[in-house]
């Protein structure tokens, strides 16, 4: 389809931010086979096509695979993905696992299901990678979900995590990759709505209103409409840590502080440090 002016602005906006943070991170490499996971929402899909998008340009030769998990949910349209995908000439692979059942008779009613069917879905993902010579598995998360995370785990966790723009899995097997880690949702909505992705709602995790995230999501709205720009400097801050201004001896020798006592960077810590100082720069612009 021809894209508006607008649209094509948003496109190269949303190109260059999933560059940028492929680039930052060494997401993709060359001869990399990248299963991108498709769920049938906004994120997924403009994932997918700013994948295409960079693959035609890209500097390195990559292969890209669209994988969904049909999980057996009542009333899936199961017809819809694959006649867009095939609409658009990529490779894909349906892999059908009847989640929804399992967790349905697991968790309680008006409990949280979102642990359990991520869990489920993540393995039949990763069987699958092993099984197909996936080198990089991609997930649609976006910035909004990577600051989500952050506040999730301090509020109900007590711990300083978020979602890492790259990740080794726990069995060291597989690669994941957050290509949109730099991307607002507000700009994957209003593209979606503009290339018009046939959406698949969540019968599951969608039809939850009263969990966590969608408290915090909730609180981190209201923050920027009040405070602009709010969500940009917290995730700034996820890029500029000061470890020995928190309290985790694990991860600085608190015990070793003397007075009087100077301890020079290293050439590696200096660039680090000026990385940070224009990063900062960057974002403040």
């Amino acid at each position: 389809m021809k894209l508006s002016r607008t649209l094509q602005r948003l496109q190269a906006h949303l190109r260059a931010l999933a560059g940028k943070a492929i680039a930052d991170f060494g997401m993709i490499d060359a001869g990399d086979r990248v299963m991108v996971c498709l769920s049938g929402g906004k994120d997924s899909y403009t994932l997918l096509d700013v994948l295409l998008s960079l693959k035609r340009s890209a500097p390195v030769s990559f292969d890209l695979l669209a994988v969904n998990l049909d999980q057996k949910q009542p009333g899936f349209p199961a017809a819809v993905l694959p006649d867009y995908l095939t609409s658009i000439g990529v490779p894909f692979h349906i892999i059908e696992q009847n989640t929804y059942s399992v967790v349905k008779r697991v968790i309680p009613q008006g409990k949280t299901m979102c642990g359990l069917c991520s869990r489920l879905r993540r393995g039949a993902l990763y069987r699958f990678a092993a099984d197909n010579g996936i080198t990089k598995i991609a997930l649609g998360h976006h910035r909004d979900d990577i600051i989500e995370t952050l506040f999730l785990n301090m509020f109900f966790g007590g711990r300083l995590k978020a979602m890492a723009p790259k990740l080794l899995s726990e069995d060291r097997r597989h690669v994941v990759i957050r290509p949109l880690a730099y991307v607002p949702e507000r700009d994957i909505a209003r593209y979606a709505r503009g290339r018009a992705f046939p959406i698949i709602p969540c019968l599951l995790c969608g039809s939850q209103e009263n969990m966590q995230r969608v408290t915090v999501k909730n609180m981190l709205a209201s923050w920027e409409r009040e405070y602009p720009g709010r969500s940009a400097a917290i995730f700034a801050s996820l890029q500029n840590l000061a470890p020995e201004h928190l309290a985790d001896p694990r991860h600085f020798d608190f015990a070793q502080l003397r007075a009087g006592a100077v301890t020079a960077m290293s050439d590696k810590q200096e660039r680090e440090f000026a990385r940070r100082l224009e990063f900062a720069a960057t974002q403040a612009a």
